[in-house]
């Protein structure tokens, strides 16, 4: 081949592969760079640092490593594998029992319908682009009765003024607080006359324990078991 022939036909593959339409083969690359990165389900890329086992930054806990208190622990938040925030907050007992403890009173004790509860879960989740957790309790809230349409709102950031009272003011109080880091006074209002002054704070609690668990999450770059269930960027 010619070298001007040469020359013309490598800066036309070079196009195609700054372009997406071509790979390089193994005379202009080798192989390890042009593979491409393994893909979670949810399309984003799974870096290195990442345990199989866990599918996060963190290697596993061992249950026949704990001591007793922690082994109670582990049995109560029926961690089974390394997968979320209650294996994560084993590595920290102290924060795994007070947390567990906040979280149990949050979700089942203070008073607030199972399917607000989740709600109020989604819209953190969603927020916070928490995959891990929408992914987890978007079959929750429909289990607790919360109808797909409340969810899609939430899920796709859809104007939630065509929701119930109280559907309405759960997702307003979560995009206020967490977007613009502000609650306004009629929304404020409006949740006290809804909820009481106690269900404010339960509410308002919910959100910062899941917007923590989100955190918690981001660190430790946790990825889905599976398929994704939120669109994030």
């Amino acid at each position: 081949m010619q070298p001007r022939r040469r020359l013309a036909d490598l800066l036309v593959l070079g196009i195609l592969i700054a372009a997406g339409h071509a790979t390089p083969t193994s005379g202009q690359a080798g192989s390890e760079s042009a593979a491409p990165p393994a893909q979670a389900s949810s399309g984003r890329a799974r870096p290195a640092d990442l345990h199989p086992e866990t599918g996060n930054r963190f290697p596993p806990i061992r249950r026949d490593a704990l001591n007793e208190a922690e082994k109670k622990l582990y049995d109560m938040r029926g961690v089974t594998d390394g997968f979320g925030p209650a294996a994560l907050r084993l590595y920290s007992p102290p924060v795994a029992e007070s947390m567990t403890a906040v979280n149990d009173y949050l979700r089942r004790k203070s008073g607030l319908e199972p399917r607000l509860v989740e709600l109020a879960i989604l819209v953190t989740a969603r927020e916070m682009d928490a995959e891990y957790v929408w992914t987890s309790h978007e079959p929750a809230a429909r289990k607790a009765g919360l109808e797909q349409p409340i969810i899609d709102t939430v899920k796709f950031r859809r104007d939630a003024s065509a929701l119930g009272e109280k559907e309405r003011v759960i997702v307003q109080l979560g995009r206020d607080a967490i977007r613009k880091h502000k609650v306004d006074s009629e929304t404020f209002a409006s949740a006290v006359k809804l909820f009481g002054h106690q269900g404010v704070v339960n509410i308002a609690s919910l959100i910062g324990d899941y917007a923590a668990t989100a955190i918690l999450l981001n660190v430790a770059d946790q990825h889905v078991r599976d398929v994704s269930l939120l669109p994030v960027p």
